[in-house]
């Protein structure tokens, strides 16, 4: 629906302007302690307000070093809008949530007609005293890239490198800060959208402030069982089973990829017993470089391209080939795909909240539990928590890991496909949010927003502040895309 000109021509004067005079309705305007100025955002045509807010790094002691928050506000389009925003919750952990405003304004947009979108680095992240460490950056020979060497020297020299105190970059702390920047910008009540990790971060501020929740989105749901990464090697492989079925029930794919379960296997077998040594064209430079592919190296990638169906679309044509001795698509799909990820994740905020919430509860036993037969195996799991061996630890409330028990509305949102986050997690979340809806969008991976009947959902929802009345199916129909039976495409 297009939104007359009558409405718009307000709110954006009062964001270039930010005149007192300008008002959008007796009393609607918050009372804001946070100096905001006009700023774009890149690739979004609409006027943003951005500032920081500082935090006390140590909040239990109020005193030593502070964290400027990075905060981005875009006003709603409204002339008289709902005084409660809606504030994104960035995934990882590790990602920041101003750097993701401008993809995420335009999925936002039936929301943001009539509420503020609020988007907070959270600390560690983004502009919010970014806790980075690149150990294998993207712009490292492919060598490198692939191989599955554990840098322990690189992890210390990052840690080493702060002036942060890392053991106060938890989750409960975080959410702190965000009730601070909410108290600040004047809001009284707050609709939570929580995607990925973000979806624990929200729960763990409805938990501790739950008198400033009007409502919460749930997108790729991580419960407080879900301990990272535990379950990545048993959830990654429902996802490729997934995708092996779906494609032996495609006419054009099960012909264009004969027996392909079957010959990946027997690749993961080979792999395992000597890695593949190899030379080809740097998908960036054009000029070759030799690789030696291990099996672990080789599962690595592979469970990072199963997120998104678009990209693991191709997947069947990359492991076809993979299976003929020719490398170059996974290494041009990886390569693709790392830079964008790496651009927007603080490794050091991933392990201080990894190894503070998640690595006290998961034994050597356990990994080898979840992980059995799986193709991915334990090895992917247990180096991603080696560096927590020396990791400072944060110290966390004793009920911390008990779920998280509310009667604020709740929409909870699966992708079908998701190899990280499948929809059983978000029914174990369910259990204890008493006016919750789940909904299961099939053929979508880790990240439903991209749909429209799921950006419609979420836009019904947080209008009503109730799954009451709500569409208990989204999707219906919708399918996997197709599948690449060529590099031109899938077959008409």
């Amino acid at each position: 629906m297009r939104v007359p000109a009558s409405r718009i021509l307000p709110a954006l004067l009062c964001a270039l302007l930010l005149l007192s005079s300008c008002t959008r309705s007796a009393g609607a305007e918050p009372a804001r302690k946070v100096a905001l100025t006009p700023c774009r955002l890149e690739g979004v045509g609409r006027q943003a307000l951005c500032g920081t807010h500082e935090v006390w790094e140590d909040r239990a002691a109020k005193k030593g070093r502070k964290v400027a928050l990075k905060v981005v506000v875009v006003p709603a389009l409204a002339s008289s809008p709902e005084p409660d925003p809606l504030v994104l919750l960035a995934g990882g952990p590790g990602q920041g949530a101003a750097k993701l405003a401008r993809h995420m304004v335009p999925i936002l947009d039936r929301i943001q007609r009539n509420r503020d979108l609020l988007f907070v680095d959270q600390r560690g992240t983004g502009d919010s005293g970014s806790l980075e460490c690149d150990p294998v950056p993207p712009d490292a020979p492919l060598a490198k890239q692939f191989d599955t060497n554990y840098y322990e020297e690189e992890f210390r020299k990052c840690l080493a490198s702060y002036d942060a105190d890392v053991r106060q970059y938890t989750t409960p702390i975080a959410m702190d800060d965000l009730d601070e920047v909410r108290e600040a910008l004047g809001y009284e009540k707050l609709n939570l959208y929580g995607v990925s990790y973000g979806t624990r971060a929200a729960l763990v501020y409805m938990r501790q402030h739950p008198e400033h929740v009007r409502s919460a989105i749930l997108e790729g749901v991580a419960p407080m069982s879900l301990l990272l990464p535990l379950y990545v090697a048993r959830d990654s492989q429902r996802a490729l089973d997934l995708l092996f079925t779906h494609c032996e029930q495609d006419a054009q794919c099960a012909k264009r990829y004969p027996e392909l379960r079957g010959r990946f296997d027997a690749m993961l077998t080979q792999l395992q017993q000597a890695p593949v040594r190899t030379r080809v064209e740097h998908p960036l430079t054009g000029v070759p470089e030799d690789l030696t592919l291990t099996r672990d190296g080789f599962t690595a990638v592979l469970r990072g391209l199963l997120y998104m169906p678009e990209a693991a679309s191709l997947l069947p044509l990359v492991l076809d080939r993979a299976t003929q001795g020719d490398w170059r698509p996974l290494v041009a799909i990886h390569q693709g795909m790392s830079g964008s990820f790496n651009r927007n994740m603080s490794q050091g905020m991933f392990l201080s909240v990894v190894c503070a919430e998640d690595a006290p509860h998961i034994s050597s036993e356990a990994i080898a539990r979840e992980a059995k037969g799986t193709w991915m195996g334990e090895a992917g799991v247990s180096t991603m928590l080696l560096p927590c061996a020396f990791w400072p630890r944060g110290e966390l409330p004793k009920d911390y890991r008990e779920p998280v028990k509310s009667d604020v509305p709740v929409l909870l949102l699966s992708g079908e496909l998701d190899p990280v986050t499948p929809p059983s997690w978000a029914e174990d979340a369910k259990q204890t949010l008493t006016h919750s809806l789940h909904v299961t969008l099939p053929g979508v991976g880790h990240g439903t927003s991209s749909i429209g009947c799921a950006r419609a959902l979420m836009a019904d929802f947080v209008a009503r502040g109730s799954v009451e009345g709500l569409a208990p199916k989204c999707g219906e129909g919708l399918k996997r895309p197709p599948f690449f039976t060529s590099f031109a495409g899938p077959v008409p």
